[in-house]
């Protein structure tokens, strides 16, 4: 298999974090932070998803719902590494936050998520009076659209937030070079867009297609007990809205239907910002520490 296509396939994703980024590889997590006076601070393990460990948890759909629980774990696992060195006050790699203290904090996470971009757009639309499932079901989505559109762009006037957009977009950068089949360097990276198609802003805007597709067949909700099954669902929209996001990043379909994922490229000119140099070294530590030990297919 040629260089450039086994890149592609290893799937290399990442986030931002407090003055650095975090790479995730199909085998290992990397965070790479720098610190205060200079120096580059690289966190690595073994890491392996649940949905490639058991069957049934890597079925489409399911895989998407398992991976977005791991995304919330290993986000808060990151932040908190990058927290710790940022400010100087160094620390073991990793530590800080107890196990139960991250399942906490990403299940306070991922309920505040469901209220606020679920649950209160259904009861804004309920109030409206709607009848028509169908109309109940757009205004629903649009709601949640305006929601999810409004809170980016007041994120990102958070003056605090630029730098970390810009280690965003320096992750953004590195793994189009490393996809690309270049050698990843600076110079390299910095020619690269700062908008990828597998963003997680870009996730969002799938979400809530998705989810106004898959509230359709429900109609308009009459009881608690409905309202209850619209967020039980919400695990099987994140998995079909996962699908959907792999299926972005082949070429082929970005070809023919980048129009349907423009609008979540548009958005992340608000979630990213142009990196410079030394932002651009970091996103590379963070990718090399989370691609030792993997082999490309030659």
């Amino acid at each position: 298999m040629p260089e450039r296509e086994a890149r592609r396939a290893l799937h290399v994703g990442g986030q931002a974090v407090i003055e650095g980024v975090m790479m995730r590889s199909p085998t290992r997590l990397a965070t790479a932070v720098r610190t205060p006076d200079g120096e580059v601070v690289v966190s690595a393990e073994f890491f392996v998803s649940l949905a490639k460990r058991h069957r049934l948890l890597g079925l489409p759909i399911v895989r998407g719902a398992v991976s977005l629980f791991e995304t919330f774990m290993i986000a808060v696992k990151a932040l908190n590494f990058s927290a710790e060195h940022a400010a100087g006050e160094g620390g073991e790699a990793g530590g800080g936050l107890s196990t139960l203290h991250m399942v906490l904090t990403v299940a306070g996470a991922f309920l505040l998520g469901l209220a606020l971009f679920f649950y209160i757009p259904l009861k804004l639309t309920e109030l409206a009076g709607f009848e028509s499932g169908l109309a109940f079901n757009l205004v629903d989505g649009l709601i949640r659209l305006v929601f999810i559109v409004l809170y980016i762009i007041l994120v990102s006037l958070w003056k605090e937030m630029r730098r970390i957009f810009e280690y965003h977009g320096a992750e953004h950068k590195t793994i189009f070079a490393f996809e690309a089949g270049e050698e990843v360097t600076p110079e390299t990276v910095k020619g690269y867009p700062r908008m990828h198609p597998r963003c997680s802003t870009s996730f969002l805007l799938i979400v809530v297609i998705v989810s106004i597709l898959v509230f359709m067949f429900f109609g308009r909700p009459e009881n608690v007990g409905e309202r209850l099954l619209r967020l039980a669902a919400v695990p099987v929209i994140a998995g079909l809205s996962y699908e959907v996001l792999r299926l972005s990043a082949l070429p082929g379909v970005r070809r023919w239907l980048g129009f349907v994922f423009w609008p979540g490229i548009f958005l992340q000119r608000f979630t990213t910002r142009e990196p410079s140099a030394d932002q651009i070294e970091v996103a590379i530590a963070a990718l090399e520490a989370s691609l030792a030990e993997t082999a490309l297919d030659s």
